[in-house]
């Protein structure tokens, strides 16, 4: 189907309720949340622009293919399309606007209407990647939503305040001459709620996911060839990013120093710097490939994109893999606080207020708990029980979370008091060495 056709055809779909048409017809694309409601042929649409009017009608023709002078009998074929008429003095405005106007508001509608997908890359042969695309999907119908999130009410408005931005910032990108993208580095425990974050950043924006595993990526060459197949509006996720690959250097860097300590001669240290370039030369998907993938001039081969990061551990991240530019917001996942609690009493027990919150407020503030496992409390196993037993089970939870923290410091604090002796003695054989020496 023509483009053009098609997002007028979806503009006129949204104005066809309100017409007076005899006849209508009504579909379901294969591809989209709702139904599609069109013209009959022969009906017209009346629309309103600017103070001008204009009438499309709808008209399919019929012809038989007889392209190929077959005798043999084949199915007629129909040609749709849409006729616009409109006072000539309109004419300026049907060119410079109206049209223009007809096709974003016809892409917006299939962007809204359309079923979310999630995908994944694999690594294939080179010879399938030139004729299939190198991403795989499903339908995406994960229910989490930031209203249902447990998060500190404030966070979460500040994400939302710049989802909101970045959707409206298409002018404001090309003035300042940044692409139209935007980075998020999600870090935490875990069980704090980091891919329950991405799916209500999806359902929000209604964008696609694309679940980028690098360790199936062989090279820089197929990583960019990854990223052109990118649609906009869309979000790349990598997910435990410190665990994917080894991207910082930090596994060269210590190889080096632990051959040099090593070495006791210059011929040796000749052989270590042979092995480190052998060792490079093997490595092929480099940290400049991806730090070109997220901000480079690659980066700017689509639009309106979201770039997510997870990690369990952020201070094992290469520091130019996460500044500011590169991963805009640093989103801390915490552990579950008393505002988040009631987001899930919220949603898995229907209640916004109960006594025992007195009791569990305090003990939030004082146990590190996810909210993972703060939910499992909450989930109404044993219906005769109700409300009460799932709040005690959750008080229950957090003392004695409580009281393993107090014996595990306890067990720490003895093991230092125990270490310190042994610390002290050994410093004070090396004050004795020095002394001696210094004589």
């Amino acid at each position: 189907m023509n483009q053009v056709y098609r997002h007028v055809d979806t503009y006129l779909f949204s104005k066809s309720v309100d017409t007076g048409a005899k006849y209508l017809k009504v579909e379901k694309p294969k591809n989209s949340k709702s139904f599609c409601v069109m013209l009959d042929e022969g009906e017209e649409i009346i629309d309103e622009f600017e103070g001008a009017t204009f009438c499309w009608r709808s008209h399919i023709e019929t012809f038989d293919d007889n392209s190929q002078g077959s005798k043999k009998k084949t199915q007629p074929s129909q040609k749709k399309s849409y006729i616009i008429t409109f006072n000539k003095q309109h004419r300026e405005i049907v060119i410079g606007k109206y049209l223009k106007h007809v096709i974003e508001e016809g892409r917006a509608i299939e962007f809204k209407n359309k079923k979310q997908k999630i995908y994944c890359n694999d690594r294939m042969p080179s010879w399938w990647a030139c004729y299939n695309s190198m991403w795989k999907h499903i339908n995406f119908e994960h229910p989490a939503t930031f209203d249902t999130l447990a998060m500190d009410p404030k966070k979460k408005a500040e994400i939302i305040d710049d989802l909101i931005a970045l959707t409206n910032g298409k002018d404001y990108y090309s003035k300042v001459g940044k692409a139209w993208k935007r980075g998020y580095l999600l870090y935490g425990p875990p069980g704090t709620g980091k891919s329950t974050m991405i799916a209500a950043i999806a359902n929000y924006l209604n964008y696609d996911i694309y679940d980028l595993e690098l360790t199936s990526v062989k090279d820089n060459l197929e990583l960019k060839k990854l990223l052109m197949e990118i649609t906009s509006k869309s979000i790349i996720v990598i997910e435990d990013i410190d665990c994917s690959v080894d991207l910082t250097g930090k596994r060269k860097k210590a190889k080096k120093n632990k051959k040099k300590d090593d070495s006791d001669s210059d011929s040796d240290s000749d052989s270590d710097s042979d092995s480190d370039s052998d060792y490079e030369g093997k490595k092929k998907l480099t940290l400049s490939g991806l730090l070109n993938f997220i901000d480079g001039i690659w980066s700017a081969c689509g639009e309106e994109r979201i770039i997510i990061f997870t990690t369990n551990h952020v201070d094992k991240l290469d520091p130019a893999l996460i500044r500011r530019g590169r991963m805009d917001m640093h989103i801390e996942m915490s552990y579950c606080r008393y505002e988040a609690f009631k987001v899930l009493a919220k949603n898995y027990l229907g209640i916004d207020t109960h006594p025992l919150f007195q009791e569990i407020q305090p003990l939030l503030e004082e146990v590190n708990l996810s909210p993972c496992d703060v939910a499992e409390t909450l989930i109404l196993k044993n219906t005769s029980g109700g409300i009460e037993i799932c709040l005690n089970n959750l008080i229950l939870a957090l003392k004695d979370s409580k009281e393993k923290a107090i014996q595990e410091a306890r067990e720490k604090e003895k093991q230092d008091s125990e270490e310190k002796p042994k610390k002290n003695k050994k410093l004070k054989k090396i004050y004795g060495r020095f002394k001696k020496l210094f004589r």
